[in-house]
């Protein structure tokens, strides 16, 4: 069947700002706390205490859950311990941010940092985030029993050529259904994504958590399967930085990925602190959220390292579907050399 879009109008955003994911095109909205980015990325200030001199870094982590570990790193002090005055801009397009010099680095999915690059903009990837498997979930409504009772439904696709796109038409493959015996639609992600199941507009979507969890304890929705027991080669997520930013200030991006993970380890190693601060952010049933966190304690790895054959199979991936015309040179692509030492 041919796809057809879908806008929901209707939903109100359960988070601030909501997007995949390193998943889907994403459009620049130059902004931070809605002020106008700073367009000087490394004028110094002083720290509170007087005692050091800042270093301005203007950095697009992802926006919703995925960003919200290092957010609560800033507010517990590890940028500042680098040195870093760290300048958190939100954004819709994190590759357009890099090349328009609103932004020095950036969280980026890793297929549109591979094809960005690629095709000739001026950013490399300097690591992985935090993690690198698919956090997303297939979830149906409560009458659907398993992947193949999907046939002739209307399927919830999240943005077409995005990560979660990825997944759930390779989820739907194994279990012998393509294009040709469900309709998928771009419902969005995250609330809207749960409203469009909730509301029977589709009958599964692909989402992450903590709505997949949120769907089991209201029994709204029951989990079909989760991503990376299908792709569990497919790479997400990527720090991206911008070439010029690279060569002039070399010590920051190093500073910034000592904070950002960091920042990671501590919100793993102190659930319940973290778990505070998430929920300030994210307004939804706390039970969800432990759920969720127990789920994908396995996908949060803080690994750093970028393994070039997985993402050579990630690339291979996406010019299997259709999503990417070649395979690109990850030479031209990578520079590894400000990832933490262990």
């Amino acid at each position: 069947m041919k796809r057809k879009r879908w806008i929901n109008s209707g939903i109100l955003s359960l988070l601030a700002v909501m997007v995949l994911a390193g998943c889907s095109s994403q459009a620049g909205d130059k902004t931070t706390n809605g002020n106008a980015a700073t367009p000087a990325a490394t004028t110094t200030t002083a720290s509170p205490e007087g005692d050091q001199k800042l270093q301005k870094i203007r950095y697009a982590a992802f926006n919703g859950v995925s960003g919200l570990a290092v957010q609560f790193g800033a507010e517990k002090g590890f940028f500042k311990e680098e040195g870093l005055d760290v300048e958190f801009i939100t954004t819709q397009n994190a590759v357009e941010g890099l090349t328009s010099k609103d932004v020095d680095v950036a969280d980026v999915a890793t297929t549109s940092a591979i094809v960005a690059a690629g095709k000739g903009a001026p950013i490399k990837i300097v690591s992985s985030l935090f993690r690198t498997k698919g956090p997303f979930y297939l979830i149906a409504s409560p009458d659907i029993n398993s992947i193949e009772d999907l046939k002739g439904k209307t399927i919830g696709a999240a943005a077409f050529g995005s990560g979660l796109d990825v997944y759930v038409q390779t989820i739907l493959k194994e279990h012998g259904l393509g294009k040709k015996d469900v309709t998928f639609v771009a419902n969005g992600v995250n609330d809207a994504a749960f409203a469009s199941l909730t509301s029977g507009q589709v009958a599964a979507t692909i989402i992450h958590e903590p709505f997949a969890s949120l769907a089991e304890i209201t029994g709204k929705g029951k989990l079909l399967a989760k991503g990376w027991d299908y792709l569990p080669d497919f790479h997400t997520g990527v720090l991206a930085a911008r070439n010029d930013f690279i060569n002039e200030h070399p010590e920051l991006i190093e500073k910034l990925l000592r904070a950002y993970f960091k920042s990671q380890e501590y919100a793993k190693s102190n659930f319940d602190e973290y778990k505070t601060f998430f929920l300030t952010k994210v307004k939804v049933d706390p039970a969800a959220v432990d759920k969720a966190f127990e789920r994908e304690n396995v996908l949060w790895e803080n690994n750093p390292d970028v393994n070039k054959e997985v993402l050579q199979k990630t690339q291979q991936i996406q010019v299997d579907l259709g999503f990417q015309d070649q395979i690109y040179d990850l030479d031209k692509i990578l520079d590894l050399r400000f990832i933490p030492k262990k």
